[in-house]
């Protein structure tokens, strides 16, 4: 069965840090692309980041170079580092695995959806 877990997700304030995780089941996340979206009340879901099967890096404008994108193959997991955290980045963060036809940037048509994870940043 296919499962993705985030976590690490929590309140911080602004200017802290994050670390998420994104655990997978059931699959080989280097056969996926893994995206990480967010959702914040009232608004749609968003892409994040991106990270490709070839390991290709992408970012949205709004988290580039605040955020890192990485995978664990040994661990079929996938993390999001976030640095130097804004009120605005304050949404419930989601990671989401992608067969093709890839979705890239598009959340309908990712395959696999984790729970999301809540992060505030808020002083």
């Amino acid at each position: 069965q296919v499962q993705l877990v985030e976590s690490g997700g929590g309140a911080v304030q602004p200017g802290g840090s994050l670390s998420l995780s994104c655990a997978a089941s059931g699959f080989t996340l280097p056969d996926y692309n893994i995206g990480w979206f967010r959702q914040a009340p009232g608004k749609e879901r968003e892409g994040v980041s991106l990270l490709s099967s070839a390991d290709n890096k992408h970012y949205a404008d709004s988290v580039k170079g605040r955020f890192t994108i990485s995978r664990d193959n040994a661990k079929n997991t996938v993390y999001l580092q976030m640095n130097s955290l804004k009120p605005e980045d304050t949404a419930v963060y989601y990671c989401a695995a992608d067969l093709p036809p890839y979705g890239w940037w598009l959340p309908n048509k990712y395959d696999y959806w984790g729970q999301g994870t809540q992060v505030t940043v808020s002083s």
